[in-house]
C-alpha cells in the first residue's frame, strides 16, 4: 500500500515552517498490494491507519533477504580465482581476465536494472525477477563442481600448469553460471536500498531517523557477510569440498528467496514515475533546440524560467546556479512552450529548472568520478594477483592449520573495522578544530587521501613480490613454494583496507550527498560504474602486459609461472598510473562546486551545503 499526499490541484503538499506535518487532512492514492490499482480515499484529521505497511516491520524481511543473498552471491565468488585455477586449470592471466571482464558486465547491469524498475515494473517486481536468476546462476555454478562432466579431470600432476583445462561445454555452463548472476545483479543491486528505503516516510521525523537507521544496519549486515564469507565459506571450499562450499551459498539465496516474498503484505510498493534518464535526454534535448537563444549571466527579468512546485517523491529543491548555463536555455519559457493549465506543452522543448539543475549535479560529478577508477583498480589485484601470490607462501597458522589464499583480504576488513572508529572518534575531532570543518576534512580530501593509500599499497606489495621472488629461487622448490611466511602480504592489504576506508566510504558519501534524495538510484548506478571501469581497465592492463612485456626469450611480467615473471613491475606501473591519477583528482577536485539545495519540508533555514571542497571556489568550465 502506498500513502502519497497531495493537494486537490494534484501538486505536492509543502510542510508547514520549521516542523514536521503530523496530521491534516489529505487525499490519498492507495495502491493495492496485489494488483496495483490505484483508487482514491480519505483519511480525516488524526486518524490512524490500522496495520500500516511499511516500516521496521517490513525492513526485517528486506535485511534478512539482502544478508542471504549476499552470504550466497558473495560467498560463492569469494575465493573464484583459486576455484577458476585449481578445478578448470586456468592460467592466472585467464583467470584473471574471467573475473575482471564479468564484475565490469555485472557493475554495468544495475543501469539497466534501475532503468527498467524506474520506468516499467517497479522495485519489487524487478528484486523478485532478479533473485530468481541470482538462484539460477549459483545452481548452474555448484553444477560445474558437482558434475564431472562440467569441469575438467581432476589432475595430480606436481606441476599444475601442465593440467588439461576445460573444454567448451565446461567453459560455456561456467560463463552461463555468471551471465546469471550479472542479470541478479542488475536488478538486486539498483533496488535494494531504494526499496529499502520506500518503507520509511521521509516527510516525518520519525521516517528520515528510520533511513538512517536503516542505512547503518545495512552497512553492518554487510560487513559481517563479507567477514563470514572469506573466513568460513572460503575454508570450507579450500580444505572440505568444492561442492559443500558452493552447495551452502546456494542453499541460502534459495532461502532468501522464500524470505522476500513472505514479507510480501508488509511492504509499501511505490510506482515507477518514469526513468530519471528520460528526463537527463529531455533536457540535453531541449537545450539544443534553445541553443540560439540568449540568456543573460544574471537574471535581470528578461526571460522567465519554468520553475513549478516539485512533485511529492522530490524532497529538496536545487537553485538555478550559473555553472553550465547553456542548459538553462531548456527552462527558459517560449511562446507556445505551456498549455493553457500551465503545463510544458512538449517535455522535450520545455523543462523545469529543477530537472536542468538535476543534469548540470551529473555533469559536475562525472570528472571527480572518473578519478576514482584507477584508484579502484588496485584493489581488483586483491581477489586475482593477491591470491596467486599467497598460494605460493607458507600459509600454515600453527601446526595443523593453513589459511586460505582467498581469505587473506579479511585483513583489509578488520583494519577498516578498526580504523573507522578511530576516524570517526579521534581524527575527525582532531581535524575540526585545525581545518574548522564540520567533517574534519572535506569529502574530496578523503577521497584524495584514499588513493595515496592505494598508490602506496601498489608500492608496498612491489616490494614484497620482488623479496619473495628472490627467496622463492634461493629456494629452490620446483612447484615455485616460498618458505616466506603469507603474513608479509599484510602491509598491502592493510594499506588497501585504509585506502577503502577513506576512499570507497568517501565516495558513497560524496555520490548520495551531491544528487537529490530521488536521484540516488544514479549515486549508486555511479559507483557500480566505478567498478565496472576499474575492472575493465585492469583486465586491459592484464593483457596489455601480458603480450607486450615478454620478448627476446624473456618471459613477460605475468607469466604463469610467478618467479619467472615480473609480477612485482606490474604492481609498480598500476602505482605510477595512480599518481598520474592523483594530479589529475586534484585538477577535478580544486575546481568542483557542490550543489545548493533547499530542504523541503523544513524551511526554519537554507540547507546549503558549505563545503567548498579544497578551500576553491574556482567553477570548472
Amino acid at each position: 500500500m502506498v500513502l502519497e499526499d497531495r493537494k486537490e490541484d494534484g501538486s505536492s503538499l509543502p510542510q508547514p515552517s520549521g516542523s514536521f506535518s503530523k496530521s491534516s487532512p489529505l487525499e490519498l492514492d492507495v495502491v493495492d498490494p496485489s494488483n496495483q490499482k490505484t483508487s482514491p480515499g480519505t483519511v480525516l484529521d488524526g486518524e490512524k491507519v490500522e496495520k500500516k505497511p511499511g516500516g521496521w516491520r517490513a525492513i526485517s524481511f528486506i535485511l534478512g533477504n539482502e544478508t542471504l543473498e549476499r552470504l550466497g552471491t558473495i560467498g560463492l565468488l569469494a575465493n573464484f580465482m583459486v576455484y577458476l585455477t585449481k578445478v578448470f586449470h586456468l592460467e592466472q592471466v585467464d583467470a584473471s581476465n574471467v573475473i575482471n571482464i564479468w564484475s565490469g558486465f555485472t557493475n554495468l547491469t544495475p543501469l539497466v536494472g534501475a532503468f527498467i524498475s524506474d520506468t516499467y515494473v517497479g522495485r519489487f517486481k524487478t528484486i523478485a525477477f532478479a533473485s530468481f536468476a541470482t538462484l539460477l546462476g549459483l545452481i548452474t555454478i555448484t553444477l560445474t563442481a558437482s558434475l564431472p562432466q562440467l569441469h575438467p579431470a581432476s589432475c595430480n600432476s606436481k606441476d599444475p600448469l601442465s593440467c588439461a583445462g576445460p573444454n567448451k561445454l565446461q567453459f560455456g555452463v561456467l560463463l552461463l553460471g555468471l551471465c546469471f548472476l550479472s542479470i541478479g545483479s542488475g536488478g538486486i543491486r539498483p533496488c535494494s536500498i531504494p526499496f529499502g528505503v520506500d518503507q520509511f516516510d521521509q516527510r516525518t521525523e520519525e521516517g528520515v531517523k528510520g533511513v538512517a537507521s536503516f542505512f547503518n544496519w545495512y552497512y553492518m549486515t554487510f560487513t559481517i557477510v563479507l567477514l563470514i564469507t572469506q573466513t568460513v565459506v572460503v575454508y570450507i571450499q579450500d580444505q572440505v569440498s568444492w561442492i559443500i562450499g558452493f552447495s551452502i551459498p546456494t542453499g541460502l539465496m534459495a532461502l532468501a528467496v522464500v524470505m522476500f516474498f513472505a514479507g510480501m503484505k508488509r511492504y509499501i510498493y511505490v510506482k515507477p514515475e518514469g526513468s530519471i534518464f528520460s528526463g537527463i535526454a529531455q533536457v540535453i534535448v531541449a537545450a539544443r533546440k534553445k541553443r540560439k537563444l540568449k540568456v543573460p549571466a544574471e537574471d535581470d527579468g528578461t526571460v522567465t524560467y519554468y520553475d513549478p512546485s516539485n512533485k511529492s517523491s522530490v524532497l529538496s529543491k536545487l537553485h538555478r546556479s550559473n555553472q553550465f548555463r547553456f542548459l538553462d536555455k531548456a527552462a527558459v519559457i517560449s511562446e507556445g512552450d505551456l498549455t493553457p493549465e500551465g503545463a510544458p506543452a512538449d517535455k522535450w522543448r520545455l523543462c523545469s529548472v529543477q530537472e536542468v539543475e538535476e543534469v548540470k549535479c551529473l555533469i559536475r560529478v562525472v570528472p571527480v568520478w572518473s578519478a576514482g577508477i584507477i584508484s579502484l583498480a588496485a584493489m581488483t589485484t586483491q581477489g586475482t594477483f593477491t591470491v596467486s601470490q599467497a598460494l605460493k607462501m607458507d600459509r600454515h597458522l600453527g601446526p595443523n592449520f593453513e589459511i586460505p589464499a582467498g581469505s587473506l583480504s579479511v585483513i583489509s576488513l578488520l583494519t577498516i573495522g578498526v580504523f573507522l572508529p578511530f576516524y570517526d572518534r579521534v581524527f575527525v575531532p582532531f581535524m575540526r578544530r585545525i581545518t574548522g570543518h564540520k567533517s574534519g576534512i572535506t569529502l574530496l580530501q578523503r577521497i584524495g587521501t584514499g588513493i595515496v593509500f592505494a598508490i602506496f599499497s601498489m608500492i608496498v606489495a612491489g616490494i614484497v613480490e620482488r623479496m619473495r621472488r628472490r627467496r622463492s629461487i634461493s629456494a629452490g622448490d620446483p612447484t615455485g613454494m616460498t618458505p616466506m611466511s603469507v603474513f608479509w602480504l599484510s602491509p598491502q592489504l592493510i594499506l588497501m583496507g585504509l585506502c577503502e576506508a577513506f576512499n570507497i566510504i568517501g565516495q558513497i558519501e560524496f555520490f548520495n550527498s551531491q544528487f537529490p534524495e530521488h536521484m540516488r538510484s544514479i549515486a549508486n548506478s555511479l559507483f557500480s560504474l566505478s567498478f565496472a571501469g576499474s575492472n575493465y581497465l585492469s583486465s586491459f592492463l592484464v593483457t596489455f602486459v601480458h603480450k607486450f612485456s615478454g620478448g627476446h626469450d624473456r618471459p613477460d611480467w605475468l607469466n604463469k609461472n610467478l618467479n619467472a615473471g615480473k609480477l612485482d613491475y606490474f604492481y609498480y606501473l598500476i602505482a605510477v598510473l595512480g599518481v598520474f591519477n592523483l594530479v589529475y583528482f586534484w585538477y577535478c577536485a580544486r575546481g568542483y562546486r557542490y550543489k545548493v539545495a533547499l530542504q523541503i519540508g523544513d524551511f526554519e533555514e537554507d540547507k546549503r551545503s558549505d563545503d567548498l571542497e579544497m578551500t576553491s571556489t574556482k567553477p570548472m568550465k
